[in-house]
C-alpha cells in the first residue's frame, strides 16, 4: 500500500488493514516509521469523519463529581452557596463565565466542554 491522503472510506479501510499488519513494528524502522505516518493519516481522517460532539456542561459536571466520588457540596466554592449549586445543576440557572472559569481552574472540567451552550430554564424564559 503507498502512503496516500485518506479521502474515502476504502482508503479507511485499507489504512486500518495496513496498520493491523504493521502493529508490532519496532520504532526507527521502516515499518515502524509507515506504521507512525498512517496513524497519524487515520487520526486526522478520524477527527473530521468520526468528530465527537463535546458533552452537555452540566452533563459533564455530574460526571466529573460522580467519576471522582465528589459531592455537590464539593461543588460550593467554584459555583456558590448550596442554593446556588442546586440550581445551576437543575438547570434553573446558566453558568457564569466566573463559575466556568473555578471550575476549570479548581477541577481541571475542560473549558471548552463547559463553555457550550445547554438548555436551562432561564435560556428558554
Amino acid at each position: 500500500m503507498d502512503i496516500k491522503p485518506i479521502k474515502t472510506q476504502a482508503d479507511y479501510r485499507a489504512a486500518l488493514e495496513e496498520v493491523e499488519r504493521l502493529f508490532d513494528a519496532a520504532p526507527n524502522t521502516v515499518e515502524g516509521d509507515r506504521l507512525e505516518i498512517l496513524t497519524t493519516l487515520i487520526e486526522a481522517y478520524e477527527e473530521r469523519h468520526f468528530a465527537i460532539p463535546l458533552p452537555d456542561p452540566i452533563e459533564a459536571i455530574l460526571y466529573f463529581l460522580e467519576s471522582r466520588g465528589l459531592s455537590r457540596r464539593d461543588l460550593e466554592p467554584f459555583i456558590g452557596a448550596r442554593a446556588r449549586v442546586s440550581e445551576v445543576l437543575n438547570r434553573k440557572r446558566p453558568l457564569t463565565i466566573g463559575m466556568i472559569r473555578k471550575l476549570h481552574t479548581g477541577l481541571g472540567i475542560p473549558a471548552e466542554v463547559l463553555i457550550q451552550p445547554y438548555s436551562s430554564e432561564e435560556s428558554a424564559a
